[in-house]
Parts: C-alpha cells; sequence; structure tokens
C-alpha cells in the first residue's frame, strides 16, 4: 500500500489518536473509590455469639444488605482480629454500618 498524500494520512491519524484518546478518558475515568466505613462499637453481653449479632446485624444494618450470615461472621472476625468465635463478657466489637 502505498501513501498518496502524506498531509491527509498524517492529519487523519492525528484525528485517529485523538478520538481514541477522547474514549479512554471518557469510559476509563470512572471512580469506584469506596467512601469511608463508620463503625459501631458494641459490648459483648452474656449468651451473645458471633452469629446471632451476624444474624441481628444482617436484618437491622443496610451494610450487611445480601449477605449470607457466614460472610458477615467472617468480616466481623477479620475486623476485630479475632482467631475464633469465642467471645468475652464486655468484650468490644466494631460492627461497620456505612
Amino acid at each position: 500500500m502505498k501513501i498518496v498524500n502524506i498531509k491527509k494520512f498524517i492529519r487523519s491519524i492525528i484525528l485517529l489518536v485523538m478520538f481514541l484518546s477522547l474514549l479512554t478518558f471518557i469510559f476509563v475515568n470512572k471512580s469506584f473509590s469506596h467512601s469511608e466505613t463508620i463503625y459501631k462499637k458494641i459490648y459483648i453481653s452474656s449468651g451473645d455469639t458471633l452469629w446471632n449479632i451476624a444474624k441481628m446485624e444482617k436484618n437491622n444494618n443496610t451494610y450487611f444488605e445480601n449477605k449470607d450470615i457466614r460472610e458477615i461472621v467472617y468480616e466481623l472476625q477479620t475486623i476485630n482480629n479475632l482467631n475464633n468465635s469465642n467471645l468475652k463478657i464486655g468484650q468490644e466489637l466494631n460492627i461497620p454500618t456505612i
């Protein structure tokens, strides 16, 4: 293929690059950053378990909406640096709200 008019060719390449740059800017410039999570503190009382707390939060906390109870229990363990599900009376737990 032979380039007949070099000026038209260069102009076409420049326009193509500008168009692709504009498309990239439009579709890639989306920000998916998370908002800062707010936590509430609860204190463990007699009879509390992570499972019961997770069940209560699933029903009353929009942060845990559409999550499985097991996911909520795991997330609570992770947030509060718990190695297992054993809780002590008076222990403080951080619960994400939104």
